[in-house]
């Protein structure tokens, strides 16, 4: 028997639910996603995790010489940064590095900074010399009032010494707090180059060490005082002159003496040139002692409240330094006409005259510089108790000055300049001319010609 129709299930089937339009978007748009990712090959095929992690380091076939010429190509700022690879490349960069300026004397005490550094030839120790600060600074220059119990023992800083001795003795240049003469004396043993020596908190015997320093040509005394006890006195200076003949620049900051100890320097000292005196506790009379320097070329005088008190400088007045080319007073105290006398005396043969900062320079004290003969700069800035006419009466003895700049001087005025100060400045290699800030002069300079000297200042038509 034979049927045509379609058998039917017994149980009807679920119909199945119509699919909404955001799934049939959906499911086009993963379709052709697929298909696309699925036409991607990879460029490069995949390197396995085994040998990421463990890839050659191909410096290590580079010897260390040409491992560091590669790195002394790199600029300095950026040579910190290539010391963090490895510990090969840390010692590489601690080779190169010539000077350091340690704040944690315990760096020095363990050892580390000699292996870090083995090469070095320029310490500064100060700043790791004090536990608490005591250090009161002054511009450029440092006046100090010292605390024992904010400074390192001597005995610590004394091992510190030995142990950078020992491992660095190309040392050329040394900076130091509270040591004593036996540590200088194991510095000066094992690094027999130093050129260059610095000294905070000195004291008479501490400068025997430093006789020991054959080849010293720089010295820095950074005195100070403790307790209101001054440290350096004549003996000082006496005992640093016999020491230490080849000194060619010589600094001291808060020392004492005298007349004798100056004397001392100037005679020993053959090749002094540079003489810094900053805020000094001398006694009267020291002036004098700076005619015995017969090489001195530069002497700077800064922040010195009283020059000299005048007393016994006759002995050495008819001296003066036939060599200084320069005298530079920064921030001193001039009221004193006999003082202010007494040193252009002694220096009246130099040819570059600074007044920087000055108090008491009125016109009666800066007309005695006119014992200066054979001026050829003159600088002065931020004296306001000179005037135009007082300036003028000066320069226009000087007929070989070449050079004048004037800044900071408010009682120097454009309207009272004279026709003979303006032929002088026609005549001028350089001139800087801002008294004060309403000062219209120096604008009006620019593109005139002067500053020239033997130019036409006035074109034809």
């Amino acid at each position: 028997m034979s049927f045509t129709g379609k058998e039917s299930s017994p149980v009807t089937p679920l119909k199945k639910r119509r699919a909404s339009w955001s799934e049939l978007w959906l499911n086009h748009h993963n379709h052709h996603s697929l298909d696309f990712s699925s036409k991607l090959q990879p460029l490069t095929p995949p390197i396995p995790k085994s040998k990421t992690l463990f890839l050659p380091d191909l410096t290590l076939l580079l010897p260390d010489l040409t491992l560091l010429s590669i790195i002394t190509k790199v600029p300095s700022p950026h040579r910190k940064t290539l010391s963090l690879v490895c510990k090969r490349w840390l010692r590489l960069h601690g080779g190169l590095v010539r000077s350091l300026k340690v704040s944690d004397w315990e760096f020095l005490a363990s050892g580390r900074l000699v292996w870090r550094f083995p090469n070095l030839d320029s310490v500064d120790l100060v700043s790791a010399c004090f536990v608490s600060p005591g250090v009161l600074v002054r511009g450029s220059y440092q006046s100090l009032s010292f605390f024992e119990e904010s400074l390192l023992s001597v005995e610590t800083v004394d091992e510190g010494l030995r142990t950078l001795a020992s491992a660095c003795s190309n040392l050329r240049r040394l900076a130091v707090a509270n040591s004593s003469e036996l540590g200088l004396l194991s510095v000066a043993e094992a690094c027999c180059t130093l050129q260059e020596l610095e000294l905070h908190k000195c004291s008479d015997t501490v400068l025997l060490g430093v006789g020991a320093f054959e080849n010293l040509q720089i010295l820095r005394l950074v005195v100070g005082d403790v307790d209101g006890l001054m440290l350096v006195s004549d003996i000082g200076l006496m005992i640093l002159a016999q020491g230490c003949k080849r000194l060619v620049r010589l600094e001291l900051v808060g020392c004492g003496g005298g007349f004798n100890g100056v004397k001392e320097i100037g005679e020993c000292c053959q090749m002094l040139e540079e003489l810094t005196v900053c805020d000094h506790k001398m006694e009267p009379g020291w002036l004098a002692g700076i005619g015995y320097c017969e090489n001195l070329k530069t002497l700077r005088l800064v922040s010195c409240k009283k020059i000299d008190l005048g007393l016994g400088l006759g002995e050495g007045l008819s001296r003066s330094c036939p060599a200084l080319e320069r005298l530079h007073l920064e921030k001193c105290q001039l009221r004193d006409k006999d003082t202010v006398k007494a040193l252009f005396k002694v220096c009246e043969a130099a040819r570059e005259i600074v007044f920087k900062d000055c108090w008491g320079l009125d016109n009666d004290v800066f007309s005695l510089a006119m014992a200066f003969g054979r001026v050829k700069l003159l600088y002065v800035e931020g004296c306001s108790l000179l005037t135009t006419s007082g300036l003028e009466s000066v320069i226009l003895q000087w007929h070989e000055l070449e050079h004048l700049k004037v800044v900071s001087c408010k009682n120097v005025k454009d309207s009272e300049i004279s026709p003979l100060m303006s032929a002088l400045f026609s005549d001028l290699v350089e001139l800087q001319w801002r008294p004060d800030t309403r000062s219209h002069l120096f604008s009006s300079l620019a593109g005139a010609g002067i500053g020239g000297k033997g130019a036409k200042f006035f074109k034809k038509t």
